[in-house]
């Protein structure tokens, strides 16, 4: 499984990357407005900070404005991925900026139905939201198994399947299990995943231990 981090802060991106762990990131216009900042300087840091697909969501919402600001946007690096919603006009900027060779990243994704759509549309990645669905009272997981299920049915079809709205890293297991493809996690979720009481309790012995030796490895 890939892992993407769902953030736009630069500080965060650089020290997550420097563990080797970062296939991508993902950003959006709430991550945006929380960093405070110019949206192509900060889409431009990131983009040199990693390798892999950064998303960069249009703002429109018809097609003729859509594709145009995704056109603007792939023009910023070449490992940008356009993030555009589930909509028709989505859908067709999707395949435009698809057949021109951009990558697509359709977000907003609630139903298998949908995820079949944007596969057909030629996205690269789909984004299905499960955390939004648990918050509502529905099984996220049941989405993202449903969505692989169908995806391997038709081996033509080369949408990733990327886990979006991850709230907890049981979020991140189960979708491992799934055989999703990519999980875009926040900061602090992927923080949450180097974590164990026992793996604490370990290293504390050890430290102690090699105390108690008086020796230096340097």
């Amino acid at each position: 499984m890939k892992f993407f981090v769902d953030t736009a802060e630069i500080d965060e991106i650089r020290d997550l990357a420097d563990t080797g762990l970062v296939d991508g990131v993902t950003t959006n216009p709430s991550l945006i407005h929380k960093s405070g900042r110019n949206f192509f300087e900060v889409v431009h840091q990131i983009c040199d900070l990693v390798d892999g697909p950064v998303s960069a969501e249009v703002a429109a919402t018809d097609f003729d404005t859509m594709l145009a600001e995704g056109r603007k946007l792939s023009e910023i690096a070449s490992n940008i991925a356009v993030k555009v919603p589930l909509t028709p006009a989505g859908l067709k900027t999707c395949r435009a900026l698809s057949q021109g060779g951009t990558m697509v990243n359709v977000t907003l994704c609630f139903s298998p139905n949908q995820a079949l759509l944007a596969a057909k549309a030629g996205a690269r990645f789909i984004s299905p939201f499960v955390g939004r669905l648990d918050d509502i009272a529905h099984d996220g997981m049941q989405l993202i198994a449903e969505i692989c299920e169908i995806y391997e049915n038709y081996p033509n079809l080369e949408t990733e399947v990327l886990v979006a709205s991850v709230r907890h890293p049981i979020h991140v297991l189960e979708a491992a299990k799934l055989g999703a493809d990519v999980a875009t996690v926040p900061p602090a979720v992927l923080h949450q995943m180097f974590n164990h009481p026992l793996t604490e309790k370990g290293l504390a012995a050890f430290v102690a231990d090699w105390e108690k030796t008086g020796q230096s490895i340097l």
